[in-house]
């Protein structure tokens, strides 16, 4: 054993004393374990990002559903850009306006289920530019062993819905053709059916962006080749109909092992001449492991996140070097709880006040991020999911119509921040429980905080705050607390959201 050297007594009362000095400071209280350090004179970029979020078709959103007139509210209230409307395949009388194919006397088109939940979408989005994707191809589209069936209950799920590979059409022009009525009734006050009947919708909306299909990685068996086809000719047929729209291409649910794939689609020599590259999309979903609770979804969410974010920048390597002028969409951000869709026959899941918290969290974190690398569009997945349909990603109580957590955070970013603010070079000193970003926007200088721990925390700020908005599990469904006299030091609730602004 080792001599420990005896030093005395005044000499060792000497150093305990400047070592307390050293974490006291001059103004005698503990410094925080998480500091912040804002230069705001040091410009990283201008911000180019837009937070916002999806809306998924679904029974919820139907007229007469208990939480109708809740959910539009709340886009309405966002006052969001590029809000995704989203018809997609689980509902297939909700979605796809022709279910049987096509014969000599007689077409299927029908919009009466869906016409409803669109009028509703697009008031909510009160002018603001939307982004439009009726997802689903109609199944008889595809060679199948035999017809696809679908419930005759408009509510009925049909997750069986989506098959085949190989279109009975291999030019795609069939394809194109579908989506180009489909997008007339819309934008052109109607079509021209496949027997040259002439429907009238009197409809004559704008359609700044249509996304061409969703998750194709997911669908279909589809191939890097398969979809270039496929949106090439979706999007000459679009263009007639509707020809200031502008296209956005991939919609990609796991994009960090297709990274060929988006090789392929961001090569303008693999496309018809012609055919615009406006946008790409993809998706991220933080997803934890049965047995994890708050405690690991504190690291979990987190540390999927960052290898998202590193999944984002190979991405902007391969569009800068391809397609340098293609904006990128990242239209699907959230988490997903183990057991999700669930059942209609099940019970309720039990999902803890404090997840909508850690999920808000995350999608402040994922947004922050992307802002920092010039993403342009960052969307929060998803307005209403409810048991059957991804209870754990929604943003509004599917009991009560009010919104969650998740949605708050989100208004938070909305209001705060916006393309335009100058993102300036922020720091966290000690622990790093928090991530900060400094911006100075219109209103003046604004400080996002995101609390990533499961435990209260307290943050050191910039001396001069004037106001601070905050979502954490106190606020509930309630907006985000406002206070007027901000401390220097501020307590931040597991998993809270923070805007604090200097005048």
């Amino acid at each position: 054993m080792k001599a420990i050297p005896v030093r005395p007594f005044r000499h060792s009362l000497a150093l305990l004393a400047a070592a307390a000095a050293s974490r006291l400071g001059a103004a005698g209280p503990e410094a925080p374990a998480n500091t912040v350090a804002v230069e705001w004179d040091r410009t990283l970029l201008v911000s180019r990002t837009t937070p916002t979020l999806q809306v998924v078709v679904n029974p919820m959103l139907r007229a007469g559903s208990p939480i109708h007139d809740g959910a539009f509210a709340a886009v309405q209230a966002l006052h969001a850009s590029h809000v995704r409307y989203v018809p997609w395949f689980p509902y297939p009388k909700l979605v796809v306006p022709e279910l049987d194919p096509p014969t000599a006397g007689a077409t299927s088109w029908d919009f009466s289920l869906i016409d409803p939940m669109t009028r509703d979408f697009m008031e909510a989005a009160g002018g603001q530019p939307t982004v439009m994707n009726f997802s689903t191809i109609p199944a008889w589209l595809f060679r199948t062993e035999r017809p696809v069936k679908y419930p005759a209950d408009p509510d009925g799920l049909a997750w069986d819905y989506v098959q085949g590979a190989e279109l009975r059409d291999p030019s795609c022009r069939e394809l194109g053709e579908y989506f180009a009525r489909l997008v007339g009734w819309y934008v052109d006050g109607g079509f021209t059916d496949e027997n040259g009947r002439r429907h009238e919708s009197g409809l004559h909306y704008d359609f700044p962006v249509w996304e061409v299909l969703n998750e194709v990685d997911f669908e279909h068996g589809t191939t890097a080749e398969d979809y270039a086809r496929r949106y090439d000719a979706i999007v000459e047929a679009v263009r007639r109909v509707s020809p200031r729209t502008q296209f956005m291409g991939l919609g990609l649910g796991g994009p960090s092992d297709k990274g060929a794939m988006i090789e392929y689609f961001l090569d303008p020599s693999h496309h018809r001449p012609g055919i615009p590259l406006d946008y790409i999309s993809y998706h991220f979903y933080a997803t934890p492991a049965a047995a994890e609770s708050p405690d690991t979804w504190q690291f979990t969410f987190f540390d999927q996140a960052d290898r998202f974010l590193a999944t984002a920048r190979y991405i902007e390597l391969i569009r800068k070097r391809l397609s340098p002028a293609t904006k990128t969409d990242i239209d699907e951000v959230g988490a997903i709880l183990p057991g999700d869709p669930g059942t209609l026959a099940g019970p309720p899941p039990s999902i803890p006040g404090r997840y909508w918290n850690a999920a808000g969290a995350l999608f402040a974190y994922v947004y922050a991020n992307l802002a920092t690398m010039g993403i342009e569009v960052v969307g929060e997945s998803q307005l209403v999911g409810y048991p059957s349909q991804f209870p754990s990603v929604t943003m509004i109580d599917w009991r009560n119509g009010r919104p969650n957590a998740r949605y708050w955070v989100l208004k938070l970013l909305v209001d705060h921040f916006h393309p335009g603010d100058r993102l300036v070079a922020t720091d966290v000193k000690g622990q790093r429980d928090v991530y900060a970003l400094g911006a100075v926007t219109p209103a003046g200088r604004t400080l996002l905080l995101i609390n990533m721990r499961n435990r209260t925390v307290e943050v050191g700020l910039p001396a001069g705050a004037a106001v601070a908005e905050c979502v954490d599990e106190a606020t509930g469904e309630d907006a985000p607390r406002r206070s007027r006299a901000v401390s220097q030091v501020l307590t931040l609730a597991p998993f809270a959201v923070a805007a604090v602004a200097w005048p």
